[in-house]
């Protein structure tokens, strides 16, 4: 009977290892440390930049299997609960593992909806932003700042001190997200309406003027909702393992959640779908989208909104979402960048080199172009996707943080820096040769 461990021959020494396989095919790096060329070595490490191929966790939360387009949260496929939950009820599972029934949903929805205020300093603190300052640099700063306003949330391995924290910031994520958009836009702040849904108070927060109380649009309420369970969690991304990595050194989830909206904020991440609308808007005509593939296939542009680092097959929130842009255009008129994307999916999905190199739409080609229609500025892009995405960094914390497994991050590195050097007097030292690879170019 075939055993489950991977046998492995050092050529060096002719010492073979036998390392235990466990479930899911992983091995354990730590085994490789004892495969050593003598007595002093410091034994083998694995490299793997980007983390690739590294699991740095066990998880529950969520499960994409990216060759077949599959994407679930707590086992339930992502393409029922957008199309049966809201995001509360979503964010309910995500956070604690099963579905609620109505009791709980009721007493859930009560517990955020209580903590959708912010402190009145919290908001002077906002103020203090430049008129023109981004919203997401707001955001980042001000979940940072409300750490000092909560000194009981550094008790992380108390149970009802987590659930506390978690309730607070869903419940002020849209506030603050709220806030920071009417900044920007030199317009006074609009406190939050209970009486509306999650999402329809975030969008009486953001679009409110002189009425008395603000009405959603259904469809569009709806629409966000579907939005927002689609970025609700995505496995171990970039921010979600900054939410892991800077957690487990054990702050308070304000200061984490800050580590995790910084991870969010690069264009690589929560501004991929913003790249994705300047490629639309660049190209600006059907007739032109040809002399893109041609420009993409030379290696001169990319193809933003294409292609994903897990999903080798048509991401599915993507399939969602094309739906999902007609519902929102009956409301707030055609986007006409939606007939330059399904043009150009069309041609790429035939095109024999981006067949052969599995490069579909992702979720950011067309989520950019919904929330463009809904009237959002593309600086809110990444705000928008950090509101739901919330609900998953805080379940990936409380993951970790009840882990006896984890411990605080600290990868490896291989040094390819100077052996030792000594230090010699100013008036001694030859002049500096400037490498490709020296700090003062590098910065």
């Amino acid at each position: 009977m075939a055993k489950n461990t991977l046998t492995v021959t050092d050529n060096r020494t002719g010492k073979t290892y036998e390392i235990p396989i466990e479930e899911g095919g992983v091995v354990r790096a730590a085994a490789f440390r004892d495969i050593k060329n003598g007595a002093d070595d410091f034994g083998l490490m694995t490299y793997d930049p980007a983390l690739f191929n590294t699991a740095v966790c066990r998880s529950r939360v969520t499960f994409i299997d990216g060759d077949r387009g599959i994407l679930r949260y707590r086992g339930y496929p992502i393409e029922q609960l957008a199309e049966e939950s809201n995001f509360l009820e979503t964010a309910y599972l995500i956070v604690k593992g099963e579905l609620p029934d109505q009791k709980h949903f009721r007493t859930w929805q009560h517990n955020i909806k209580i903590h959708t205020m912010v402190h009145e300093n919290i908001k002077r603190f906002m103020e203090g932003f430049r008129h023109d300052a981004h919203p997401m640099g707001m955001l980042l700063g001000t979940v940072g700042a409300m750490s000092t306003f909560y000194p009981d949330a550094k008790n992380i391995f108390d149970l009802e001190s987590r659930r506390l924290q978690t309730r607070r910031l869903i419940g002020k994520m849209p506030t603050v997200a709220a806030f920071a958009y009417r900044h920007s836009r030199g317009l006074p702040y609009v406190y939050p309406d209970n009486d509306l849904s999650y999402t329809g108070n975030f969008l009486s927060m953001l679009f409110k003027m002189t009425e008395l109380q603000y009405k959603p649009n259904p469809v569009l309420e709806h629409a966000l909702d579907v939005l927002f369970i689609l970025h609700a969690d995505h496995e171990q991304n970039c921010s979600a393992n900054a939410m892991r990595s800077v957690g487990s050194s054990s702050p308070d989830p304000y200061a984490a959640t800050a580590a995790a909206i910084a991870a969010l904020y690069g264009p690589l991440h929560g501004g991929a779908n913003e790249a994705a609308i300047n490629m639309l808007m660049e190209v600006g005509s059907k007739d032109r989208i040809p002399a893109l593939i041609k420009e993409v296939k030379a290696g001169e542009k990319k193809l933003n909104g294409f292609g994903h680092r897990v999903y080798k097959n048509y991401d599915p929130r993507a399939k969602i979402l094309k739906k999902l842009a007609y519902d929102v255009f009956e409301v707030t008129g055609r986007n006409p960048l939606i007939d330059i994307a399904i043009e150009l999916e069309r041609i790429a999905l035939e095109d024999e080199y981006f067949i052969k190199r599995k490069l579909y739409p992702n979720v950011d080609f067309y989520s950019g172009i919904i929330y463009q229609a809904m009237g959002f500025p593309m600086t809110m892009f990444p705000v928008l996707f950090a509101i739901p995405r919330t609900a998953g960094w805080l379940a990936q914390w409380a993951e970790m943080v009840r882990d006896p497994e984890q411990k605080i991050t600290r990868p490896r590195q291989v040094y390819i820096g100077e052996s030792e050097r000594q230090w010699m007097p100013i008036e001694k030292r030859a002049e500096p040769t400037m490498r490709e690879d020296a700090v003062s170019e590098a910065i």
